[in-house]
């Protein structure tokens, strides 16, 4: 397996003005029920998660065409994902809008006051060190 590279500097630039980056940036967080109504429901997984040597074209061309495209590309930079199509993107794509979308969208303070503080933490107050 390769080792995934970083994105060069005009990757990045295209992928701030992706207009698949610009729909996940409006609808981020707007619909929590995203993945009941995808277009994914009903097709085999495996089209979503091709072999490295595969082309993606068939998981992309249903993406396009998919009314919660927005917010499953959305949860995928959310959480970092880089393994198959999320929202009509390739792993590969979406390391470049990573990296857009870290400058874009900035850490949202309630979500982390709810979580409390890091697993870290709570850890060594749990069990203290001796």
């Amino acid at each position: 397996m390769t080792r995934a590279r970083m994105p060069r500097p005009h990757e990045v630039a295209a992928a701030r003005r992706d207009p698949r980056l610009l729909r996940a940036l409006r609808e981020r967080r707007q619909d929590e029920a995203w993945r009941t109504r995808g277009t994914c429901q009903s097709v085999d997984p495996e089209t979503f998660f091709p072999a490295p040597n595969e082309p993606a074209d068939v998981a992309v061309a249903l993406c396009r065409g998919c009314d919660v495209q927005g917010s499953c590309l959305a949860w995928a930079l959310e959480v970092g994902d880089c393994h198959g199509v999320w929202g009509g993107t390739t792993p590969r794509e979406r390391r470049a809008m990573l990296v857009a979308w870290r400058t874009e969208v900035q850490p949202d303070p309630d979500a982390a006051a709810e979580a409390g503080p890091p697993v870290r933490d709570r850890l060594l107050t749990l069990v203290p060190l001796s």
